[in-house]
């Protein structure tokens, strides 16, 4: 049996986030019974829960959250891999396999990196994006997480990257270390979603959100100032599309970057704009990606986003930020757009003159690449390959 250990997600079952979906659909397709998965889940009360639980097959542990404000993600890695080693011990586990999804713990892996050799095991590092470029940071923090980033890469065996772009970038900036680097990407669902047009909970929520099929865009992701929510809000409030702007996050009761938005956009005063919460529920999820005119992806500073992947392959129309990260995957069936003032407003006044012949032929390129490159079965059995076999 092989071991792997992955610690840097928030854990399983997944709600939302680009790592927790991937661990959640990595165990869930799970076809190679001779690995055996361990993940870190992080909790805000121990006492509340039990400390180690089963899910999708995998054995997970829970490690609570430190009160240490934005450090608390640093220690809940730490936590969640000093556990994971003494289990290791305890359990007299050869060969495990440590996989570190994120470089938040950069200053303090070398001291672990040493138990873990001596240990027999092996290092595997996923950096992310460029997790010191995002604009929520101050710059001590962005000053940490690009060091943090440089000693993970460092000392790690194997560095896993979601995007080619990514794997450039670690081979260009840490030249010196002579990475170890492979690219496998996320996988995406590429089955439909089971709910009717008639389906109630589909109709439900419709009615509650006041849109209509095939009459909104849509938004899905973190609610963060570099997924570019300004420059989408903004332009499309400035378009004359009659459609409407189905947004889907979570949005904190007196969130400031909230107030900033509707300062700076006035989206308050446009009834096309609808922040409707988050939806947890999976398949209703993938209705309400099927069902939208077009989907707003502006993810910027990330490497293969998952609700990128999504949205390829349920969404007819695709509009997305022009940055490497997003053309890698989408190529040539999607459309782009800038912050170039009128840019993107441009392009959803464009798009709503496309004929249903054109849609339908991007859409199925789209789903094309979704299904050859980026499916959830060919992307485990990339990962069962390298965890077990060693086969890059």
């Amino acid at each position: 049996m092989k071991h792997v250990f992955i610690i840097g997600s928030k854990g399983i079952p997944a709600n939302y986030g680009g790592y927790e979906t991937f661990v959640h659909k990595l165990t869930e397709y799970q076809k190679n019974k001779h690995l055996k998965f361990h993940v870190a889940c992080a909790v805000d009360d121990l006492s509340k829960h039990s400390i180690e639980f089963e899910f999708n097959g995998a054995h997970c542990f829970n490690i609570e959250w430190r009160r240490l404000g934005s450090a608390r993600a640093i220690f809940y890695d730490v936590d969640a891999l000093k556990w994971a080693i003494q289990y290791v011990k305890a359990n007299k586990i050869e060969k495990p396999i440590f996989y570190i999804l994120a470089c938040r713990m950069g200053p303090f892996i070398h001291k672990y990196k040493k138990i873990i050799s001596s240990l027999g095991g092996k290092l595997y590092v996923n950096p992310d994006g460029h997790e010191w470029l995002r604009s929520k940071w101050s710059l001590p923090v962005r000053k940490y997480w690009k060091i943090s980033e440089s000693l993970m890469i460092k000392h790690a065996d194997l560095v896993i990257c979601d995007s080619k772009n990514i794997e450039e970038y670690i081979h260009k900036e840490y030249k010196k270390y002579h990475p170890n680097t492979t690219y496998i990407a996320y996988g995406a669902e590429t089955s439909p979603s089971t709910l009717s047009d008639d389906d109630n909970k589909w109709k439900e929520w419709l009615s509650k959100n006041q849109v209509k099929s095939n009459q909104y865009y849509l938004i899905v992701g973190r609610f963060v100032p570099e997924n570019n929510y300004e420059t989408m809000i903004r332009e499309f409030c400035n378009s004359n599309i009659s459609k409407d702007l189905v947004i889907i996050t979570g949005v904190k009761s007196n969130d400031k970057f909230f107030d900033y938005l509707s300062q700076t956009t006035n989206f308050q005063k446009d009834k096309r704009v609808k922040f409707v919460g988050t939806v947890y529920d999976q398949d209703l999820l993938k209705k309400i990606r099927e069902e939208a005119y077009g989907y707003l992806h502006g993810h910027e500073v990330g490497g293969t986003n998952p609700s990128l992947l999504e949205a390829l392959g349920l969404t007819k129309l695709n509009l997305l930020f022009d940055v490497g990260f997003n053309r890698e995957v989408a190529l040539d069936t999607a459309y782009y757009w800038t912050k170039e003032k009128n840019n993107l407003s441009k392009l959803l006044e464009k798009c709503e003159n496309l004929s249903a012949a054109e849609i339908n032929d991007i859409s199925k390129s789209a789903k094309k690449i979704i299904r050859e490159k980026y499916s959830c079965e060919y992307i485990n059995e990339r990962y069962e390959r390298l965890f077990y076999d060693g086969e890059k």
